[in-house]
């Protein structure tokens, strides 16, 4: 089953993004369930996960309810603040809905690069590590030290690197990026989603070889611990859903067996999220 790992939709009738600006051009209107529903259908996708895409609860339980509504949303990744001191109850709660699947702190935009690290955020985090529950992590790669030390400090914390910590396409590889990185990848619980690409560059994406930053995700994460995520519609502000399908699949390495594709294109998140598909 081919799994679309990181997708949003918003309404900015019903919710407010910090992010989502007039100046976002494209981006600045509603993106919901039937338009998408075509680009699925033409990659034989069937299911997905939907990622937050702002910073409160309202929007988490707004993406819950498209959830019940939609058979083909797998789960929801909400945002919940992790330095509250109520955490606890209120994550507890958000269990309570069955599409509550993951958390995501938008740590990109925190002033804070190390705000992950806050006492009242770790002692929250243990309790992920206690459930094994996961968290998405959107950086930038001036946080990969950070997440290394929360590593080390949770070091079987189930976690996805959202957009392979969105290095600078336009420059190639930075050794500290391929450093730290391959360092994460170290951690067995830890995966990284092979999803924002095409945004990651200034130079229009046909004429960008992505495969340099692929082959080095797939080889150091391995192919059991990478997974497709079209980030549809922010793709939008380079390309449509299937140039992003379609960019993907050509960067890949060679000679991955069917199992291994599998795995990138719907396995490995099902076995990441513990998705259940029927519900």
């Amino acid at each position: 089953m081919k799994i679309d790992a990181h997708q949003h939709f918003w309404d900015l009738e019903c919710n407010k993004y910090k992010w989502l600006t007039t100046s976002q051009k494209i981006l600045y209107r509603n993106y919901l369930p039937d338009q998408l529903l075509h680009h699925l259908k033409s990659h034989q996708i069937r299911k997905t996960v939907l990622i937050q895409a702002a910073d409160n609860v309202k929007e988490t339980e707004y993406l819950l309810d498209l959830y019940k509504k939609n058979d083909f949303i797998a789960g929801v990744v909400g945002w919940l603040d992790m330095e509250s001191a109520d955490f606890e109850i209120k994550y507890k709660k958000m269990k309570e809905h069955r599409g509550f699947i993951g958390i995501r702190p938008m740590l990109q935009d925190l002033e804070d690069d190390q705000w992950i690290l806050r006492p009242a955020v770790l002692k929250n985090i243990e309790l992920l590590v206690n459930d094994d529950f996961p968290i998405d992590i959107l950086i930038f790669p001036r946080h990969l030290q950070t997440i290394i030390e929360l590593l080390e400090y949770f070091p079987t914390l189930r976690m996805v690197i959202n957009h392979l910590a969105k290095p600078d396409i336009d420059r190639g590889i930075n050794e500290i990026w391929r450093r730290d990185m391959t360092k994460i990848s170290t951690f067995k619980n830890v995966m990284c989603k092979l999803s924002g690409l095409i945004t990651q560059t200034t130079i229009p994406f046909p004429d960008v070889d992505f495969k340099p930053f692929v082959y080095f995700v797939v080889d150091v994460f391995g192919a059991h611990s990478v997974m497709f995520g079209s980030d549809w519609p922010v793709c939008l502000l380079a390309g449509e859903y299937s140039d992003v399908y379609t960019t993907l699949v050509e960067s890949l390495p060679k000679g991955l067996s069917r199992e291994e594709m599998n795995g990138i294109f719907g396995g490995n998140a099902i076995n990441f999220y513990k998705l259940n598909l029927e519900k």
